[in-house]
């Protein structure tokens, strides 16, 4: 079956960080753009006479609602066909060729289990999908970590909205891990050593969610269950590129 394309049209764009953008779309055709958080779009960008040149894919970074509209988080990679042009050519009022929504990489509908999600840079978009839906959606869960992992303090995405959420919404919390800023006063380093301790012993009452550049994403799901013990169906991925 042949997919579905529609468009969208760039209503604002936000910097939110030096190198990530949130672009802000409209779907004129649809009253109402559903899709589960969690689940991806993906574009046809005239960047290339090739499939795998053209088609880029992003999370929805916004919790679905009664309108037409969606966010997206995306990166300036370099190299990158595909960020190139939505950076340096697309603006406000630009329409887009896309299809979807797609991706199986959601939660499960009965949250009876604590939920971790573990994430670099513009992995996090899922993520706020996910937690914003179930706060404004009052669905009943257990813990939910959230385990961010980025270079610099410039470079923490949604930071002041993290922390909102964490003083209101019960069982959220989340962990920040900075690579590159030694005099940073919270965890120093990558996301493995979090995720290490704090969940050093295997339990079955947990899911481990897993969004980023593949080398993370790999060396995460390898010490969840080679290292730490944890079943394999417990550990979920999803891989980004460029």
């Amino acid at each position: 079956m042949a997919a579905q394309w529609f468009t969208a049209v760039v209503r604002h764009t936000e910097q939110i960080a030096p190198d990530v953008r949130s672009f802000f779309l409209e779907v004129p055709d649809m009253e109402r753009f559903d899709f589960t958080p969690g689940q991806f779009i993906t574009f046809d960008l005239p960047v290339g006479e090739k499939r795998l040149q053209r088609w880029r894919s992003y999370s929805l970074a916004s919790c679905p609602g009664n309108n037409n509209m969606f966010e997206l988080c995306i990166v300036r990679a370099r190299p990158g066909l595909g960020s190139r042009y939505l950076f340096e050519e697309v603006t406000v009022g630009s329409e887009l060729k896309f299809k979807g929504p797609e991706g199986s990489f959601v939660l499960p509908p009965e949250l009876d289990r604590d939920i971790v999600m573990i994430c670099t840079g513009t992995g996090i978009a899922p993520f706020r999908s996910m937690i914003s839906d179930i706060r404004h959606s009052g669905r009943p869960h257990r813990r939910i970590h959230l385990i961010f992992g980025t270079r610099t303090e410039t470079d923490i995405l949604y930071r002041h909205e993290l922390e909102a959420l964490q003083s209101a919404m019960p069982g959220f919390t989340f962990d920040i891990a900075l690579s590159r800023a030694p005099d940073w006063p919270g965890h120093r380093g990558y996301v493995h050593q979090i995720y290490l301790d704090t969940y050093a012993h295997a339990r079955p009452d947990v899911l481990f969610y897993l969004c980023g550049w593949s080398a993370m994403v790999d060396e995460a799901a390898a010490n969840l269950t080679e290292k730490l013990g944890y079943d394999k169906g417990q550990v979920r991925t999803e891989l980004f590129g460029v």
